[in-house]
């Protein structure tokens, strides 16, 4: 008997089999279930040709219709259809999200060569020594509080080695250090009335669901959610591969975090500020996603 005919024996003999309790797979999926009457090598060869085929010849039409109209579609009903699509995820990334799921670490000897790429906001000349760092929309200031390196290196050291991705679609592991920006938040956020120190993510969530971030030439601008930038791995870094921050990666203080993509991850702040309001952020308003999380 040749390897064909074994082979429709056992689909039959599988077909007719029931189970202890008189189901199989296919009577619990309420599936029909047919085998037809043998046929020869040549008739079963025209029949597969004939449905692929077809197959292809639907597909590609589908296909076809799919490129026109993206194409004849105007392009406000384009902008549209994409911005509810990046809503969607957004909504269902912060459905998800738990400040204890963490992204993975890695090995030192997992860390890779340091990666320029991204220019915008820190491609003039820039006296590090002149550094400040404004915090706007503080409780009780209408002015900026004004901070050195050294205000935010007095704060709690964190070091994590973590994957860095970009939106082009590379990514490498590296190593920060700095200072979680929840621990940031915690040091100058006001006192209560009665003097007690209050949750700082419920506090902030509630009142200042936002935060803000551009360098100081205001070339480059960011906006997060609060729930993400208070997650315990997103960084005030000051350190990248176990040296001070280079000019090119953001010197003296840049955002870095495993869970958005590096356009999210300013380099060089100048400025920060809690918000009430959905802030700017420089390519969502070119078409990309605001929220940018992985």
């Amino acid at each position: 008997m040749k390897k064909e005919e074994v082979l429709l024996e056992k689909v039959r003999e599988f077909n007719d089999t029931e189970s202890d309790e008189g189901e199989n797979t296919a009577t619990i999926l309420n599936e029909k279930k047919e085998v037809g009457p043998p046929v020869d090598a040549a008739t079963a060869k025209r029949e597969m040709l004939a449905r692929s085929r077809r197959s292809f010849l639907v597909g590609g039409a589908a296909a076809l219709v799919g490129v026109f109209g993206w194409r004849w579609m105007p392009a406000e009903t384009k902008y549209n259809l994409l911005r509810r699509t990046f809503e969607f995820n957004e909504k269902v990334s912060q459905f998800f999200y738990r400040p204890s799921r963490l992204a993975p670490e890695f090995p030192p000897g997992r860390i890779l060569p340091r990666r320029v790429n991204g220019m915008i906001g820190i491609d003039k000349e820039f006296d590090q020594s002149a550094w400040t760092l404004g915090v706007g929309g503080l409780y009780g200031r209408t002015d900026d509080l004004v901070l050195t390196l050294d205000d935010i290196k007095a704060l709690p050291r964190t070091e994590m080695i973590t994957e860095l991705k970009c939106i082009e679609g590379w990514s490498i592991i590296v190593q920060w250090a700095g200072v979680r920006f929840s621990d940031f938040a915690a040091k100058y956020l006001p006192n209560t009335i009665d003097g007690s120190r209050p949750d700082v993510a419920g506090y902030l969530e509630k009142l200042v669901p936002y935060v803000s971030l551009s360098t100081p030439d205001n070339g480059y601008f960011v906006g997060w959610d609060m729930p993400s930038i208070l997650h315990p791995q997103t960084l005030l870094a000051y350190e990248m591969n176990g040296a001070p921050l280079l000019p090119e990666h953001g010197a003296p203080l840049r955002l870095a975090s495993p869970t958005k993509y590096g356009i999210k991850l300013l380099k060089r702040i100048g400025r920060i500020e809690f918000t009430a309001e959905r802030p700017r952020d420089y390519w969502a308003e070119s078409g990309y996603d605001w929220y940018s999380g992985h």
